[in-house]
């Protein structure tokens, strides 16, 4: 009986199959699965919103750019311009202060990404990102102590006056305020307690 075709390829592929891990074992050989190299990150060049910020009181915050960069990606700059009640007060800053108040803020940034061939960075042309944002800066709360305005007088938010060689504190409607040289300047009189002063008697 002649043998079918299919069987008579079965059993060929099984004697070659056999052969070769014969081979491989006479001759020290060792299979190794080939792994394909990972791929080089994506550049990530996001600009990110900048979020409200509170000044110190009577002072100005200070506002950088905010960027998220990932992968092969060098950054020529950050800046900001940024506009209030549309005149520009600062223009391509890489930082500002501002005072209190609302502003708009276009920020800026340059930057080109690379791939590496041979060991060295071959770069892209320069490429750009923008995002353009409305921002508010709070004003702080005023502080609990200050420093006198004149020889004999205190800011009116912090009327009590602080006499530091006798760690006594006069208010406004005590007999010695009048004749009282501040060194401290306080705007409560749990303040003044706790910078370690005490109440004039009179």
């Amino acid at each position: 009986m002649i043998p079918h075709a299919n069987t008579t390829g079965r059993t060929l592929t099984r004697r070659a199959t056999a052969l070769a891990v014969a081979a491989t074992a006479a001759f020290g050989l060792v299979a190794t699965t080939v792994v394909p190299a990972e791929a080089a990150p994506r550049p990530v060049v996001k600009v990110k919103k900048i979020k409200t910020k509170t000044a110190p009181y009577g002072g100005k915050a200070t506002v950088r750019p905010v960027v998220r960069v990932r992968g092969p990606v060098t950054v020529a700059s950050k800046t900001l311009t940024v506009k209030k009640e549309g005149k520009v007060v600062a223009k391509n800053r890489a930082k500002v202060r501002l005072k209190p108040g609302k502003y708009r803020v276009r920020t800026r940034v340059t930057f080109r990404t690379f791939t590496v061939v041979d060991g060295k960075r071959r770069y892209s042309a320069v490429k750009k990102r923008t995002r353009s944002q409305k921002l508010t800066i709070k004003r702080g709360q005023r502080p609990n102590r200050a420093d006198p305005i004149s020889e004999w007088n205190c800011p009116a938010w912090a009327p009590i006056k602080g006499n530091g060689s006798s760690m006594i504190y006069h208010l406004p409607h005590q007999s010695f305020y009048d004749r009282t040289k501040p060194e401290d300047c306080f705007r409560t009189e749990a303040a003044a307690r706790a910078a370690g002063y005490r109440k004039a008697k009179v």
